[in-house]
């Protein structure tokens, strides 16, 4: 019966006549015994053909379910329940199909199609690692994922492409979106608050694409911060000082550098007393005060009608009579908006910006202005960047994945037609250890705040040694 899965036996073989051509050596009966005997398999090849056999049973069973359970009622049931009726259809379906599966084997399916059915397949064990930060999968067979900023091959993979497709569609239909060849590429958000993005063929080529920046339940704080070795307990009040005192802040830094995370910390820092507003196109802002409003930009539906662009929010935003606007990411022509917010009262404001440095986050500013189709004299731009923008916070992820915010610098008016600006905290990099991690510590400048006297005026009179250097130990 189960003939098709156990190891074949050599077939002898049957004598037949042979016409030599020249004479060979007669084989002794121990060299026949050798020949005789058929290679051994590899582990890797019995592993994959086990792999294959669990993934058939899988589809099989998952067609079954499908078909056996009520999907309406799903919403109602508790998990022990659907555990249970997943368990029963399994059992029965493997005893019609006269399969016989080990405890352990039989304990991984059932979890696996619990998976399929409510959650993502076979993302969701991903999906519950605490260590990952993020999935990026690369066509069926390949899914990486980044842990502490370091990306790394796991063993997970879909069946094939269209099991990776049927886990797209369901999370996009889940929030009213559509993926297909007409409107390939889609931005949707889970509902854990993971930020989702996918793109699938013809404009993929080997196989959809799919990266989830996972959603962190535990909201780090300045001291998390601190502790991680972000940044140091001097820069920790410094940014006390300016978030309290209503300056406005950019966080500049590339992908994965860490910039939600620190708007997220300088934002426990805002009085609980006044009232923000925040602009996102995938809501991640998890900020900890009482008096919050949070808007969400939405993409043209498959009419190309519908659309809420981040400026249309941020338009909306200015007559809800806000305190501050915390705008996640400024990436188009939102930001002559955000500009003039920052100097028509709304003081304290803040976002984020795709930059690798204080003097580059400026130029975006800039050439943003410029391809919102602004035509504006370069000096006036300056001047508008100039006297909104007070601080630039610059977060980094470092070549050993460590992330930190290697700079600090403020923003202190215009000298002809330049932008002036002074570093008041640095990371200093010295070198590296033999395992490639980086050896380098924070320092101060040496250059004393352009806003220490407001700060003072606020109640945040900072002592003058946290601007005193610090020497490499």
């Amino acid at each position: 019966m189960f003939s098709k899965y156990k190891k074949a036996e050599p077939a002898p073989t049957p004598a037949a006549p042979v016409t030599p051509i020249a004479p060979v050596k007669a084989a002794t009966p121990a060299s026949m015994r050798r020949a005789a005997q058929p290679a051994a398999v590899a582990p890797v090849d019995k592993e994959v053909k086990r792999k294959q056999r669990m993934g058939d049973i899988k589809l099989d069973l998952h067609r079954v379910l499908l078909d056996s359970l009520n999907l309406a009622a799903l919403e109602h049931a508790t998990e022990a329940d659907l555990r249970a009726e997943i368990n029963a259809i399994t059992a029965e379906f493997l005893g019609e199909k006269s399969i016989v599966l080990g405890r352990e084997d039989r304990m991984t399916l059932t979890s696996e199609l619990y998976d399929e059915v409510t959650g993502l397949g076979p993302l969701e064990t991903l999906l519950k690692d605490e260590s990952v930060n993020d999935i990026l999968v690369n066509g069926p067979q390949q899914i990486f994922v980044e842990r502490a900023g370091k990306l790394e091959l796991t063993d997970v993979t879909f069946k094939d492409e269209r099991h990776l497709l049927r886990i797209i569609d369901k999370i996009v239909s889940a929030v009213g979106r559509r993926v297909d060849e007409s409107n390939p590429y889609v931005d949707a958000r889970l509902k854990d608050g993971s930020r989702f993005n996918a793109m699938v063929p013809p404009v993929a080529v080997d196989g959809s694409l799919v990266s989830i920046r996972k959603f962190k339940k535990d909201k780090l704080g300045i001291d998390d911060l601190v502790q991680f070795g972000a940044f140091t307990e001097e820069m920790a009040a410094y940014l006390q000082a300016a978030v309290a005192t209503r300056l406005n802040i950019i966080v500049s830094g590339g992908t994965g550098s860490g910039k939600t995370t620190t708007l997220n910390a300088l934002s426990s820092f805002i009085d609980n007393a006044e009232r923000i507003l925040t602009i996102e196109d995938t809501a991640e802002l998890q900020l900890q005060q009482t008096h919050v409003g949070r808007m969400e930009s939405r993409p043209p539906n498959v009419e190309g009608k519908g659309e809420v662009s981040p400026r249309d929010c941020l338009k909306n935003a200015l007559r809800m009579r806000p305190d501050r606007i915390i705008v996640g990411e400024t990436r188009g022509e939102e930001v002559i908006d955000m500009l003039q917010a920052m100097n028509t009262g709304h003081d304290g404001s803040m976002t984020t910006i795709h930059a690798n440095s204080a003097r580059d986050g400026v130029s975006r500013l800039e050439n943003m202005i410029a391809m919102a189709g602004i035509e504006m004299p370069l000096k006036a731009v300056r001047s508008q960047i100039s006297s909104a923008v007070n601080l630039i916070v610059q977060a980094s992820r470092l070549q050993d994945g460590s992330r930190r915010m290697t700079s600090i610098t403020e923003i202190t008016g215009m000298e002809g037609d330049v932008i002036s600006m002074q570093e008041i905290f640095r990371y200093q990099r010295v070198g590296l250890t033999p395992e490639n991690k980086i050896i380098g510590h924070f320092t101060a400048t040496g250059v004393r705040s352009h806003y220490a006297e407001r700060f003072r005026m606020w109640g945040y009179d900072l002592p003058s040694s946290i601007y005193e250097p610090v020497a490499a130990q």
